[in-house]
């Protein structure tokens, strides 16, 4: 890895599984006071929040967990039995720190997770599926992850949803009956003074149920 500190523009350019394993290695020392608290990072709150507001329950799953942004928030919500699962074990040991997780497991998504086939009443993931890092192809492992009518709150980038196939594969899941009450609502990631080129980047939070 080079001596530039990661950042967001860093992890937008990620194109391999070893490069993304090298940036969130490195960033998991300062990703809580250098990126979230500085840019105002807001999303894994309001995807706590969306999921909590439709009804979502634990046990809860929190795909690409990071530091454990989305598991405090849930659990000032009122949601404590969750489990972390990121491809950084770096970042998992940040979040071990804070005491958020029943367990945190190390795997990578597009791989699948090693939990039993519908473990968890909820579903969660902030930050997750943005430019470039994981597509809808990922969305099979975690619907094998939950229970039948558990309520998922997935966060996409707003500008990576068409692009990425996520209309489509949704649009297919619905069709094959495999997820009900699909909404989409539109919220900004970031908070009032943000700076930078993303500062007024949207993120779409789906939210279904597992059939």
């Amino acid at each position: 890895m080079d001596s530039k500190a990661p950042d967001l523009a860093a992890a937008y350019d990620l194109a391999s599984l070893s490069g993304t394993k090298r940036l969130y290695a490195e960033w998991a020392k300062t990703y809580d006071r250098g990126f979230a608290t500085e840019e105002k990072y807001l999303l894994p709150q309001r995807t706590a929040q969306a999921f909590v507001t439709v009804g979502g329950k634990g046990p809860v799953l929190d795909a690409g967990a990071g530091t454990g942004l989305c598991a405090e928030e849930l659990i000032r919500l009122g949601i404590c039995e969750i489990d972390a699962t990121d491809i950084s074990p770096e970042m998992l040991a940040r979040a071990r720190q804070k005491n958020l997780y029943r367990s945190t497991i190390e795997a990578d998504l597009l791989a699948g997770i090693p939990v039993p086939d519908g473990s968890y009443r909820g579903v969660i993931s902030s930050g997750t599926f943005t430019h470039g890092h994981i597509g809808p192809e990922a969305l099979e492992n975690l619907l094998r992850a939950g229970a039948s009518r558990a309520q998922f709150a997935l966060s996409i980038n707003a500008k990576f949803y068409h692009k990425a196939g996520f209309a489509e594969a949704f649009d297919r899941m619905l069709a094959q009956g495999q997820i009900t009450d699909l909404a989409l609502p539109e919220v900004a990631i970031y908070g009032s003074g943000a700076t930078g080129e993303h500062q007024h980047d949207t993120a779409l939070i789906a939210l279904f149920k597992k059939s």
